[in-house]
């Protein structure tokens, strides 16, 4: 079973991304930064104040297109105004999305904020937008286990990615989660672009609730990314005698994140 985890960048790098996803064969694909326009396609302009982006107007639909034999699934975190090709604005939905394979039953769901709550913005906010978690709970009918992947976004601080009582509450919460699918899962994966440096107490706190952080300090960010720090996204494992490979995907760039690629025996 291949999970495979990115930050996709609102499709700011789309042509790259679709080729990439179409070969990768993932059984499970996480992507945060997703967007969705109502009734829309193509490509949209957003402008939080701090910086200007090009977005997919809907990469929800975009992927999911490229994607027929999956099982997809997408939440919000929050909305507001982006602009058309036209200059006409829209209201689009911001969040994350989960590809799951037909072959893989999806057998459990669960959505829920792991910070603050949905936000209609008139205007984009730089910090403190809200964030929710995504769990899916397969049945690998190969290995004859159910395997649950949580993916989120995490808070976002214009300060930088150091601990903060509010990232400390989100991962109580990430743990809750946890908790909440341990009875009925064999394997538990938590993935996503953290928004936090490889020695936040976050990752104490999940290592004291049986999660192993397979990233630690490795570089997750792409030649698209200038900044100094280097590190965003992390993967987790319940077990890590269930690992058959993990990669951090240096080629091809497909975002200003790398891919993070779990193949499970």
């Amino acid at each position: 079973m291949k999970i495979v985890s990115i930050n996709a960048w609102g499709g700011a790098m789309y042509d790259d991304l679709a080729a990439w996803l179409e070969t990768v064969a993932a059984d499970v694909i996480c992507l945060q930064e997703v967007t969705r326009t109502a009734d829309r396609s193509g490509w949209s302009t957003f402008a939080d104040g701090e910086r200007t982006l090009p977005q997919r107007l809907n990469l929800f639909d975009d992927v999911s297109a490229l994607l027929p034999g999956y099982t997809p699934c997408f939440v919000a975190n929050d909305a507001g105004p982006v602009t058309d090709g036209d200059g006409v604005e829209l209201r689009q939905d911001f969040g994350i999305a989960t590809w799951v394979r037909d072959e893989f039953p999806v057998v459990g769901l669960d959505a829920r904020f792991v910070h603050s709550r949905f936000v209609d913005h008139t205007v984009w906010d730089v910090d403190d937008r809200p964030r929710a978690a995504l769990t899916v709970t397969v049945r690998d009918r190969i290995a004859e286990r159910f395997v649950s992947v949580i993916q989120l976004h995490g808070l976002r601080d214009p300060a930088g990615k150091g601990d903060s009582p509010i990232r400390f509450d989100q991962a109580q919460k990430l743990v809750q989660i946890i908790e909440h699918v341990r009875s009925s899962s064999d394997v538990i994966v938590l993935c996503g672009d953290l928004n936090l440096l490889p020695s936040s107490e976050t990752f104490t706190l999940l290592a004291e609730h049986g999660m192993t952080d397979l990233v630690e300090d490795a570089d997750t960010r792409t030649s698209s990314y200038t900044k100094e720090i280097r590190s965003a996204s992390y993967l987790m494992v319940s077990s890590t005698s269930v690992v058959r490979s993990f990669e951090i995907v240096t080629e091809p760039e497909v975002s200003d994140h790398r891919a993070l690629v779990l193949e499970l025996l």
